[in-house]
Formats: structure tokens, sequence, C-alpha cells
């Protein structure tokens, strides 16, 4: 039984646009699920949905690329681990990348990118950053 189902899915979505597939499919959670919809909203991939298969749900999401076949993905990153969290308070979220990257948190108000837990004023848990 996996233990991170985050950076298992982080890792699929990476494995798949290295080898530039038109889909990945990831094991279902409820932080993944709102991660994807981040990502969606920032435009790093086109789509998701859940599906469900013999009592077991999956998600199955549209990788995106540019117009050269190149992956709109360039590099993500898992922050916070099982064995080592790390947390942020809403002052110490910093702009990622130059504003260029997105740093994922989950707070106390659910699972948002950092200028949104800034505008809010929370902190949390760090998740991962993508640019």
């Amino acid at each position: 039984m996996l233990n991170d189902l985050i950076s298992d899915g982080l890792t699929r979505i990476r494995n798949a646009s290295m080898r530039k597939l038109e889909t990945a499919k990831l094991l279902h959670s409820k932080v993944v699920e709102a991660t994807l919809s981040i990502l969606v909203a920032k435009g790093y991939i086109e789509s998701y949905n859940v599906i469900e298969e013999n009592n077991k749900k999956f998600i199955n999401v549209v990788l995106k690329y540019d117009e050269h076949g190149k992956s709109v993905i360039n590099e993500v990153k898992r922050v916070s681990k099982p064995g080592r969290r790390v947390y942020q308070g809403k002052d110490d979220i910093k702009r990622f990348k130059n504003g260029y990257g997105t740093v994922i948190v989950s707070t106390s108000k659910g699972v948002m990118s950092g200028m949104e837990a800034n505008k809010v004023g929370v902190g949390g848990e760090v998740l991962c950053t993508i640019w």
C-alpha cells in the first residue's frame, strides 16, 4: 500500500509527460483531486476526470503540451513528505520562481495555491512546487 498518494500522483504525471503520453492514471484521494484542480486552473494540465473501476476510484489526467510538443510542466517537486513535514506561516509563503511557478499549500481552509493562501491570510503544509 502507498503511504503518499500525492507524491505518487506527481511522479506519474512527471513520468507520463517525459514519455509524451496524452493521459496519466492516478489513484484517487480528495487531496490529489484538489491539487489537480489547482493545476488545471493554473494551466499546467488540460483536464482530469474521476473514474471508478471495480469499486476503486482513479483519476484520469489529460496532460498539456505546447505547440512544439514540449510539456508545459518543467519541474514538479514534492516539498512536504511523510518523513519530514514542511509548514509555513502566512508571512513565510513566498513567490516561487519569481511568480512563474506555483506553490500548492494545504491549509485549514482547503488546498490552495500559495498566492491564494497569502490573500486569505492563512499558512499551512507546503505540498509541492511546480513550474
